[in-house]
């Protein structure tokens, strides 16, 4: 069952794909309309899940779970990833790969593998004070508090 995204409790579970790009002004609509009809008919042995999403800076798709109501099982995870996996095939672009940070840089959000973003912070191209994206948030409580965070207040401190 698709609700707005922000009726979700905070207690909503989050799955946060970053794209390796950003999505086009052109394939937005077809991309919410795939979300739509995916979220509309999600289930878990049967039971509608009460989910939404957010596609913050046309950059990350965020799906949130109310799990009071129902949780996911095993199969119905299986099914969202390989939605995400359709999504990935037809517009060429990654959205499960775990291996790379998302980044503000200026007004400009920046994609760039893990080893990379190592070596920026060696050469101080970025610091403990850019904000990084923490996609490993587990909540809607935690995206909406910890999502967007100076990267000395994340994982991402190792870093530095």
């Amino acid at each position: 069952m698709l609700v707005p995204f922000d009726t979700l409790p905070e207690t909503a579970r989050i799955w946060i794909y970053p794209a390796s790009r950003p999505f086009s002004e052109a394939e937005l609509p077809a991309v919410r309309e795939a979300l739509d009809a995916f979220l509309t008919q999600w289930t878990a042995h049967g039971a509608d899940l009460r989910a939404g999403y957010d596609m913050p800076y046309n950059r990350f798709i965020v799906i949130g779970l109310d799990q009071e109501q129902a949780q996911a099982s095993g199969c119905s995870i299986d099914t969202s990833v390989r939605f995400i996996q359709q999504l990935e095939a037809q517009y060429q672009l990654s959205l499960l790969d775990r291996m790379n940070v998302s980044f503000k840089q200026g007004p400009y959000i920046t994609y760039k593998s893990l080893e990379e973003f190592r070596k920026m912070a060696r050469a101080r191209s970025v610091s403990g004070n850019t904000i990084v994206f923490n996609n490993l948030v587990a909540n809607k409580k935690e995206y909406d508090e910890n999502w967007e965070v100076p990267a000395a207040e994340s994982w991402h401190s190792r870093f530095f």
